[in-house]
């Protein structure tokens, strides 16, 4: 198990335009030939946009982009047509494919926080496609196939305790709260990478919100 710490985030976005990312892997200018990705995981973003902020039309190509609403909403478009507002508790997900460019903005008056992953597929190209689930219920998985990738939202009560998936690689990152997973406790922000995990469990050790990632072997 390989535990990184929110505090070892390579900052980035436009604080002066009120956009504050931290990046959990070599990304832009934080170029890191030893931290580029973990199974299928090439980014795992965390997103703070003030009211009226956001990014700007950009493009994507071969990443499958999945968003976490942390608290706020998020409007997304995108060169395919789809017009959203994504909101907590909601799974949203743009498959870049052969190459697609969107907008994400604040257009609430309130702040924005969400994460923000991008998973690398397994076979490059094909087209567009966009998805949003709406509400996805506790411990109900969302797979993203052509990935190789399954996520499991969990919402733990204090005290609560939950099996981590086995699997070749698994991402846990904690949204908010305190867990325990094996010998570590990890607080929001944290992350930890396994690699052939089995029986494994995670117990809160307060109210929590934990993304988890299981990925098969590239």
């Amino acid at each position: 198990m390989d535990v990184r710490r929110a505090d070892e985030r390579y900052p980035g976005g436009d604080p002066a335009a009120g956009i504050t990312s931290r990046h959990a892997f070599s990304f832009g200018p934080h170029y890191d030939p030893g931290n580029l990705r973990f199974g299928a995981l090439l980014a795992c973003n965390e997103e703070r946009l003030a009211p009226g902020a956001g990014f700007d039309e950009h493009p994507h190509s071969h990443t499958e982009i999945v968003t976490w609403v942390v608290e706020g909403e998020l409007t997304h478009r995108d060169s395919t047509g789809h017009e959203t507002v994504v909101r907590a508790g909601d799974v949203q997900r743009l498959s870049a494919a052969g190459g697609v460019r969107h907008v994400e903005r604040n257009d609430a008056a309130v702040p924005l926080a969400f994460v923000q992953m991008w998973l690398a597929p397994l076979d490059p190209g094909g087209d567009p496609a966009y998805e949003i689930v709406r509400g996805i219920a506790d411990s109900t998985p969302y797979a993203v196939p052509e990935a190789g990738a399954m996520l499991h939202v969990r919402r733990l009560a204090a005290g609560e305790r939950t099996a981590v998936p086995d699997g070749a690689y698994v991402y846990v990152h904690v949204v908010r709260g305190e867990v325990r997973l094996g010998e570590e406790s990890l607080t929001a922000g944290d992350a930890a990478r396994i690699t052939d995990a089995e029986a494994l469990d995670a117990v809160a050790l307060t109210q929590a919100e934990v993304l988890v990632w299981e990925m098969a072997a590239p």
